[in-house]
């Protein structure tokens, strides 16, 4: 049985069937991401969606769909499924489906009469290319199958209507064609494992919709190119395999590249599986280095989130070498910053305040995944550095005070992951001291202690790091620790920021807190009556008057509402950390049981994965990007503690009899 497989009696029910989304990457920045009856619901869907560096190394969608009719008796059945209109969907092609299967590889097996025909979709890693193998399983009469491209030639957040600059032209190429629409982009080359009859046949399909952009208040529809059709038979028991691609590939060598890259596939059998297939579609691999991608489809590599998943979407699936590789990177571009104020053209917002403290913070990680000895000789001089450039008022927008804690200014542009702006103005304008901020700083303080603890070469400097580090943790707790039992938000001045938001999950979830066990415990029992959900954390209370469930409306409406109540799964790795330095590995059942929310959400939205949010109320739908690197990032790294704590529980238990 297949962990992630559906039905027939789902599939051909749209109302079930559309919601689910799949997503495939290459590893190096391309994609292909659509429903899971192959029906386009977002602009951002296609076939073969890849970046262009040559013009704005943003994603660009060349080959939208491609429709599938199999012809019997000179009668087609056309297996594609666009929409049209509200409820208008054409050419209805799911009524064939009888199962999806997506175990190792996206698999879709069709009947039409006495035919069975299988779909399975292959995206080659680090080459911007997928191939589609079908076999024709049950026949018993001569078939032939057509195969219409429906092309966009666009950018993936913008939309293509008919026009007159289109280049309809199309060259000949082996078992196939190229074609170009627009200049600035590179050939599309669609070939087959064996020789099709090309139909030049142009058409524009008009008012193609994308029912989940009409419903956030955007651009909806669409004009698509189809250039003409394919046409070639098929035998039982034959597989044919088709390839697109931005170069010419040989035919010949369509089957064992498919196969081999069947051989690095991690099968989808499991909860874990799932997660940590999804943890390495984020990886990005560029000739200047490796990193991670923030989400599809529409985020590219940001320099808090790739911090905050790089952990889990690595060490804790035993991709310990990709960390080294990524970290190497991210090391590169932080030093060329804060030493030559350059930005890296890859790592959006590495000049945001709090990187350099999140960078700490993932080395910290390093180090629970091997030895002290081996991440002090990694990456010890590197948390120096940063510490001392943050003493020395280096980081932009982040400064010491002479309470010992950090402050950093947030009314005219956001700083925070609590982000979201009208008109560039923060709408939670987080300023002067800000909680994670100091509860970042005071366990860097502390971790680079534990760091070099013993080394008499180091005395003088950790003696200082040790006074500072006790003037933390006393403004810590006078700053942020009020009589309600949990801790302010920020602190501006006589201003006290009075919202329960999650960050305060982080503030005692880390390996150094400023806190007590018996302060952390109160504030995680603050946590967990207001913000905790089957979901993660929301970002604020149900009982403040600004509380807003759900990621709905138009931007506008949406801006407001997504830090005022959605919840994100990342925050449950900080909340399950807290709960483990609260009560040991007799809470590993509690985190274990809050887990099942997580791994309900494999069969919905992005299937195998994890979504930006969910709503903060029940049924706690997911909202935004389909897939989030620090969503899945961050469960892996629970799945991994919640595994070494029952370990430990074993060992105790076996040690006790």
């Amino acid at each position: 049985m297949s962990y992630l497989k559906f039905d027939k009696s789902l599939m051909i029910n749209l109302e079930q069937s559309l919601p689910k989304e799949m997503l495939r990457t290459n590893k190096s920045g391309a994609y292909h991401c659509t429903t899971i009856v192959g029906c386009n619901t977002r602009k951002q869907h296609g076939l073969l969606v890849i970046p262009i560096p040559e013009m704005d190394d943003k994603a660009h969608v060349l080959l939208s769909s491609l429709d599938e009719t199999v012809i019997q008796h000179g009668a087609p059945f056309n297996l594609g499924l666009h929409q049209y209109g509200e409820g208008i969907f054409s050419p209805n092609g799911h009524k064939y489906i009888r199962q999806f299967d997506c175990e190792s590889v996206p698999t879709m097996t069709y009947r039409v009469g006495g035919v069975i025909l299988t779909k399975e979709k292959v995206f080659i890693s680090h080459e911007n290319r997928i191939l589609i193998k079908y076999t024709l399983v049950e026949a018993h009469s001569p078939t032939t199958l057509q195969f219409r491209p429906f092309l966009a030639f666009r950018n993936a957040n913008d939309l293509c209507v008919e026009n007159g600059v289109i280049n309809t032209a199309t060259e000949p190429v082996k078992n196939g064609i190229s074609t170009c629409l627009y200049d600035g982009y590179p050939n599309l080359y669609m070939q087959f494992s064996k020789k099709p009859e090309w139909v030049a046949d142009g058409h524009w399909y008009k008012g193609v919709e994308y029912y989940k952009d009409k419903d956030r208040g955007i651009p909806y529809k669409e004009d698509l190119w189809v250039p003409g059709y394919f046409q070639l038979p098929i035998k039982k028991g034959e597989s044919i395999i088709f390839s697109a691609s931005t170069f010419e590939a040989d035919p010949k060598d369509f089957s064992e590249t498919y196969a081999e890259e069947l051989t690095t596939r991690t099968c989808r059998t499991s909860f874990y599986n799932c997660l940590k297939n999804s943890a390495k579609q984020f990886y990005l691999k560029k000739p200047d280095g490796m990193y991670i991608m923030a989400g599809y489809p529409w985020y590219n590599v940001r320099a808090r989130d790739e911090l905050m998943a790089l952990p889990g979407c690595t060490l804790a699936i035993d991709h310990k070498e990709d960390y080294g590789l990524i970290m190497a990177t991210f090391i590169k571009a932080l030093r060329k910053f804060l030493i030559d104020g350059e930005k890296n053209r890859t790592i959006g917002e590495i000049d945001l305040p709090d990187v350099p403290l999140w960078t700490i913070w993932t080395i910290q990680q390093f180090k629970r995944a091997c030895t002290t000895k081996e991440c002090r000789e990694k990456y010890g001089e590197t948390v120096r550095w940063i510490i001392d450039c943050i003493r020395n008022g280096k980081v932009p927008n982040l400064n010491l005070n002479p309470n010992g804690l950090l402050s950093s200014d947030g009314t005219e542009t956001p700083v925070t992951w609590l982000s979201a702006s009208i008109n560039g103005k923060p709408i939670i304008p987080r300023t002067g001291f800000i909680l994670e901020f100091n509860a970042l700083w005071y366990n860097a303080l502390r971790f680079v202690i534990a760091l070099y603890d013993g080394n008499p070469d180091m005395e003088d400097y950790l003696n200082e790091i040790q006074a500072l580090s006790e003037t933390v943790k006393e403004s810590f707790i006078s700053t942020f620790l009020n009589d309600y039992g949990y801790l302010y938000d920020y602190v501006n001045g006589t201003y006290t920021d009075l919202e329960v938001r999650p960050n305060m999950a982080i503030a005692i979830g880390l390996e150094y807190s400023p806190l007590d066990r018996r302060q952390r415990k109160k504030v995680l029992d603050f946590v967990t009556r207001e913000l905790l959900t089957p979901k993660g954390l929301r970002s604020l209370s149900p009982k403040s008057y600004a509380y807003h469930p759900q990621y709905l409306g138009d931007p506008t409406q949406r801006e407001y509402a997504v830090h005022q109540g959605p919840a994100r799964p990342w925050l449950f790795g900080f909340y399950a950390d807290a709960y483990f330095k609260v009560f040991g590995v007799s809470g590993v059942g509690f985190i274990e049981r809050m887990l099942i929310g997580y791994e309900d959400e494999m069969t919905e939205g992005c299937i195998g994965s994890l979504s930006e949010m969910y709503d903060g109320n029940p049924p706690y739908t997911g909202r935004g990007a389909v897939s989030t690197a620090k969503n899945v990032g961050e469960i892996l790294r629970t799945l991994k503690n919640v595994k070494e704590l029952n370990k430990l529980q074993t060992l105790e238990t076996e040690e006790s009899k």
